[in-house]
Order: structure tokens, then sequence, then C-alpha cells
């Protein structure tokens, strides 16, 4: 299968000040349904507990939105969009980021859609579908996941890094979009 090539990097914002999250935050309310998922540094020592997300990716079909959350302000933004219930967030097997930024960051999102567990019941599989799967399922790419267990906590982020978060986001939003089209999903 092809590379699922997703949004370029002049699509993807990184939110650095507080003008850039202000500016994002005003872009984003507007939006009804976005692409959702968090990156944390990964752990590698039995025992360690993980310091919870370091980034907050949101994105529409055509832009992509990178909240580090090492920045008050960027995490402020990105709360305010994920708290929002008139904005639904897709995204896959994202239980886990959601107790992870309840607990570690006091974001209670809301109005979310789980497209593992929506393309579990339409499959009929015992089994959550990840991203990778229903990319290649629904839009007949391969996702690359090179820097899924990359260092998350560093900052600057590579380019590779941007590019793969704010592409796990919008692969959200395109698989969403077409399944809702063929009326797979309730919108």
């Amino acid at each position: 299968m092809p590379l699922y090539v997703g949004l370029s990097i002049t699509n993807i914002d990184i939110i650095e000040t507080e003008l850039d999250a202000a500016k994002a935050l005003k872009e984003l309310e507007t939006e009804v349904c976005l692409g959702f998922d968090t990156e944390s540094k990964p752990i590698f020592r039995k025992g360690q507990t993980s310091p919870g997300p370091t980034l907050i990716q949101l994105a529409t079909e055509n832009k992509a939105f990178l909240f580090p959350t090492r920045f008050p302000f960027a995490v402020s933004s990105a709360g305010a969009i994920l708290c929002n219930p008139s904005i639904q967030k897709i995204g896959f097997g994202i239980k886990g980021d959601n107790k992870e930024l309840r607990h570690k960051l006091n974001i209670n999102i809301v109005n979310t859609q789980d497209l593992s567990v929506e393309l579990k019941h339409i499959v009929g599989d015992e089994n959550q579908i990840g991203a990778r799967a229903a990319v290649a399922m629904v839009l007949k790419y391969r996702l690359g996941k090179g820097a899924q267990k990359s260092n998350w906590g560093q900052y600057p982020l590579h380019e590779h890094q941007i590019l793969y978060a704010a592409n796990d986001a919008h692969s959200a939003i395109c698989v969403k979009n077409l399944l809702s089209e063929y009326g797979l999903l309730k919108t």
C-alpha cells in the first residue's frame, strides 16, 4: 500500500506563543469535528510512570495544531477545545488519552468518538481496530508509525515527529469523514 502522506509541514501549526494559542483557539472553536490524539514520553524502565501527555494534537481536514504541554497557554487553549461540547473529538483508542488528560492536566474532554470501538462494531471483530489498521482498511494507505516510540519529551520536536503527530490526528478525521460518507457512522 502507498504511504499515507496526509498534511505537509506547511499545514501544521505548533503552538509556541500566547499569540499562536489565541489564533489556534479562534480557528478551532468554529469546527464541528476534529481529529484528536496525544503523545507522551515513552517509559522504558519497569516501575516508571508516564509524566502524562507532552503533546496534544488536533486536526481539521486541512490543518493540524500541535500543543506542547510544556507551555501553559498551549494546555489552556487545547483544553478549551477539548472541553467544548459543541466540537466532537475523533481518535483511535482515546480512552487512555482521556484518562491521562484528566489526571495529569486536569482536562475533562467531552464529546468524543473512538474510531477503534466504532470500527470493531462495523467489521464485527472482537478486538478494537487501531489507527494503522483503520487507515489501511478505510483509506487504503499505510500509516507510518516510525516516530511513535521517539522521545516526545524533547523540545523542539524533529520534523519527522511533527509530521507523525499531526497526521495521526489528521488520519482520524479522514477515516471518520469517509465512514460517514458511506453511512457507516453517525455524524
